[in-house]
C-alpha cells in the first residue's frame, strides 16, 4: 500500500512498533557473556541480601543500652567472613566492613570516634542505635524480582544477578539481520571515486550501529530486477529484519522496492521530520523490511529514532525510546519549520546544548561532532537560554 501523505513523527514510530513481533528465540548465557543482551525471563532472588546483619564499616560493634558506660570491655575480633560470639552488655568486638554482626551487638561505631587503650574501648563520639549496620535483607528480599524480563543487560545488571549467585542467565538470541546497499553512485572505500561516485559511508555506519545482532553484509546489490529479487527473497527466509539505504523513496522505480512490492508488502512513508523524510516498512515472508533514506545523516538519524526502537520491540525489551533530557540552549533557532527537526548538537562546558553550524542533511562531519540530537517541535524557534529536549547518542546506542 503506498502512503504518500506526511506522516507525525510519533504516529509513524507508533505504526512501527505495532509491526513489532517479539522474536521468540532465546539461549542461555554465562555471566561475562550476557552484557548488552536482553532478559527473557524474569531474575528472582533464591536469597536475602545481604544474607546476614554486617557492619557497614570499620569500627567497633557495640552492646549498649539507654544509657552508655564509660568504657567497653574488647572481647574479640570480628573479619569480614568470620562469625564472632554473643556480646554482653557492656561488651565490644573489633568488626570490620561486611563482617557479620555478633548476637547481641546493636550499634557500631567508626573507628575514627573510638580510642582503644588496654583492652577497653572508649567512645569519642555516640551514635544512634542501629547505626552502621546493614540489616539482612535490606537490599533484596528473597523471593523477589530483581531484574523483570525484558531488561537489556549493563554491567551493574549483570553485577546484581552475580550478588544472587547467578551463573547464566536466559536472554533473547539476536535478531538475525541483513543489511544490503543499493545505488550505482557507491563505490567501496580503498577504491578509485570516479566522476559522479561517491563512497559507500551508509554501509559501515548502519553495520556500526548492528554490532548487537547478528548482521549479514550482502554488500551493494547491482541494478538487476531479477537478481534483487532473488536477493530479497533469499535473505527473506534467512533473516529477521532486511534493512537497505537508498532507493526506496515515494515515486521512485527503484529495483529494490519493486522487487519488495512483488514478494510480499511495502509502506513508503513520508515523515514530517527533518532530516530523514523518506522511509519505509515492509515485509518479505514474515521478515520485517526496512528501507532507510540514502542521505548518510538521515539515514543514521532514522536508524537511532526509529529503526533502533523497532529492533529493541522486536527483542522484547522493556524501554525502547532513548531517555530525554531537558536543558537549557546556547544557540537560537529562528527558521520555524514545517517538519519536526533533530538537530546535531552537544554540551558544552556550561552544560548548555549548542548545536553545529552547519546541518545539512549531507553534512556527516556534523554526527561526529555532536554527542546527540536536539528535538525541535514543528513550528518552534528557540532563544539563548530557552529549554530543549536532548537526545544523547550513547542512550541510544549503548
Amino acid at each position: 500500500m503506498l502512503r504518500v501523505a506526511m506522516l507525525d513523527f510519533d504516529h509513524a514510530l507508533s505504526q512501527l512498533l505495532a509491526q513489532a513481533r517479539v522474536s521468540p528465540a532465546v539461549e542461555t548465557l554465562v555471566l561475562n557473556q550476557a552484557k548488552g543482551r536482553i532478559l527473557a525471563e524474569d531474575v528472582v532472588s533464591q536469597i536475602a541480601v545481604p544474607a546476614f546483619d554486617n557492619s557497614g564499616m570499620d569500627g567497633y560493634a557495640l552492646n549498649v543500652g539507654e544509657i552508655w558506660p564509660e568504657h567497653f570491655a574488647l572481647v574479640q575480633r570480628i573479619a569480614a567472613g568470620e562469625v564472632g560470639q554473643a556480646l554482653g552488655f557492656g561488651d565490644a568486638a573489633r568488626i570490620f566492613t561486611g563482617a557479620p554482626i555478633p548476637a547481641g551487638a546493636n550499634v557500631v561505631v567508626m573507628q575514627e570516634s573510638c580510642r582503644c587503650e588496654e583492652g577497653r574501648v572508649y567512645i569519642t563520639q555516640k551514635v544512634k542505635p542501629g547505626a552502621n549496620i546493614r540489616l539482612r535483607g535490606e537490599d533484596i528480599q528473597a523471593g523477589a524480582v530483581i531484574l523483570p524480563a525484558g531488561t537489556r543487560l549493563s554491567a551493574a545488571a549483570i553485577g546484581l544477578a552475580a550478588s544472587i549467585g547467578m551463573e547464566k542467565l536466559l536472554v533473547k538470541r539476536p535478531l538475525k539481520i541483513a543489511l544490503l546497499s543499493t545505488g550505482d553512485e557507491l563505490v567501496e572505500p580503498g577504491q578509485p571515486l570516479t566522476a559522479g561516485k561517491i563512497y559507500n559511508s551508509n554501509r559501515y555506519a548502519i553495520t556500526a550501529l548492528l554490532e548487537d545482532y547478528t548482521v549479514t553484509d550482502l554488500g551493494i546489490v547491482p541494478d538487476d530486477a531479477k537478481l534483487t529479487k532473488d536477493v530479497l527473497w533469499q535473505a527473506a527466509q534467512e533473516h529477521d529484519v532486511l534493512i537497505t539505504s537508498g532507493g526506496v523513496s515515494v515515486g521512485e522505480e527503484d529495483h529494490v522496492k519493486a522487487a519488495v512490492e512483488q514478494l510480499g508488502s511495502l509502506n513508503l512513508w513520508k515523515i514530517a521530520i527533518k532530516p530523514g523524510k523518506p522511509f519505509a516498512y515492509g515485509q518479505i515472508a514474515g521478515c520485517d523490511f526496512i528501507g532507510l533514506p540514502g542521505n548518510p545523516v538521515s539515514s543514521f538519524v532514522t536508524f537511532l529514532l526509529l529503526v533502533r526502537p523497532f529492533l529493541l520491540a522486536r527483542m522484547g525489551s522493556l524501554n525502547t525510546a532513548p531517555p530525554r533530557f531537558k536543558l537549557s540552549a546556547a544557540f537560537e533557532w529562528k527558521k520555524a519549520g514545517h517538519r519536526r527537526e533533530f538537530l546535531r548538537g552537544r554540551l558544552n562546558s556550561a552544560g548548555q546544548v549548542e548545536i553545529y553550524p552547519h546541518q545539512g542533511s549531507g553534512v556527516l562531519t556534523s554526527l561526529v561532532w555532536a554527542t546527540g540530537l536536539v528535538d525541535i517541535a514543528i513550528g518552534e524557534t528557540i532563544s539563548l537560554g530557552d529549554t530543549v529536549t536532548f537526545i544523547p547518542y550513547a542512550a541510544c546506542i549503548e
